[in-house]
């Protein structure tokens, strides 16, 4: 094989490997193939829906090629100079009636079952309310002491090394691992929505409305979203960051973060300013 082959061959290999090999980070990575790695159950089923589909659409690409190409080639005209005056076949009409919506029953069935799971969860440990603002967003925490705060994205001159650019926020979210959360969303002034794209979560968040999903993070480590509606002009500049953390460090974080907000540190000495 010549050398230039054997190149073109290898990058040909490596762009189907990265199409379908998984992102391993919980934020979008340059050149990025496919959805980020599922880590929560909701986006776990997400991408098994999206890969029966994918087989589902695939098999009916080639089965349409190759009837078109069967059609080209046996009712070419140098093949059929007398034209087929058929006008009906009763085994093509209902075959061609019964089979997609044989395929749209096989696609909705776990699509349906999907939504119901997506929906809430009937036991939830803890309860998160996102709120949408123009351009940030506060969160409230009812469980944990109506513990609240903003989340306002960093600008590029105070990222830290490591930090990704447009998606880190001053404050980040502190979520506990292995827990069933609810997420309630809402907004102040337009429509915003709340996405985190590891987590299979995308809710919108309404003026005078609340909405409710669910989420279980299921590793440690941070993850990133944004708003995903288009919400004025700084639409592109309301990251979501999550910190996923063991369920003691996240009682602890509460502990600090409410004796703070009443004036005190943990230890139950003045905070200093």
């Amino acid at each position: 094989m010549m050398p230039g082959i054997r190149f073109g061959a290898l990058m040909v290999a490596a762009a189907l490997l990265l199409a379908i090999s998984p992102a391993l980070a919980q934020a979008p990575e340059p050149w990025q193939l496919g959805f980020q790695a599922a880590l929560s159950p909701t986006m776990e089923q997400i991408d098994s829906l999206h890969d029966l589909l994918m087989w589902i659409i695939t098999l009916i690409s080639f089965l349409v090629l190759a009837l078109l190409g069967y059609a080209c080639f046996r009712y070419r005209a140098s093949r059929n100079t007398q034209p087929s005056r058929r006008t009906h076949n009763t085994v093509l009409e209902i075959a061609w009636t019964a089979l997609p919506v044989l395929i749209l029953v096989v696609i909705a069935i776990p699509s349906f079952k999907l939504l119901y799971y997506m929906d809430r969860v009937e036991e939830a440990d803890m309860t998160l309310k996102a709120i949408g603002r123009q351009w940030y967003w506060s969160y409230e925490y009812p469980d944990q002491g109506d513990l609240t705060f903003d989340a306002y994205m960093v600008a590029d001159a105070d990222l830290e090394p490591g930090q990704p650019r447009l998606l880190t926020t001053d404050t980040a979210v502190v979520l506990p691992v292995d827990t069933n959360i609810r997420l309630l969303t809402t907004a102040s002034d337009v429509i915003h929505s709340w996405a985190m794209p590891s987590l299979g979560i995308k809710l919108d968040a309404i003026p005078g409305h609340i909405n409710e999903t669910w989420m279980r993070i299921e590793q440690p480590g941070m993850y990133y979203g944004q708003c995903s509606e288009l919400c004025g002009d700084f639409h592109a500049f309301m990251p979501i960051m999550i910190r996923a953390v063991p369920r003691e460090e996240f009682d602890a974080w509460v502990e600090e973060e409410v004796a703070r907000a009443d004036g005190f540190d943990v230890a139950g000495r003045p905070a200093q300013n």
